[in-house]
């Protein structure tokens, strides 16, 4: 079975297409690292909103969420 041969910008472009798509997936694996080194929760979230002196009030009109 011969192989074909394919030409060198083909070549270089089926290799662009992989280090693409390796540079994606990297990007995903750094994203999954970073939410585990810095986990953000909602206590966390209102407390910085608290210590930053907004009101539950505060919060709520910022979420667009009305309260009776």
């Amino acid at each position: 079975m011969a192989k074909t041969i394919r030409p060198v910008k083909e070549r270089i472009a089926i290799i662009d297409q992989k280090i693409e798509k390796k540079k994606a997936e990297l990007t995903k694996l750094e994203t999954q690292k970073e939410n585990l080194l810095h986990p953000v929760s909602m206590r966390s979230v209102l407390a910085k909103a608290k210590e930053a002196g907004m009101s539950a009030k505060d919060i709520a009109e910022k979420l667009g969420i009305e309260l009776d």
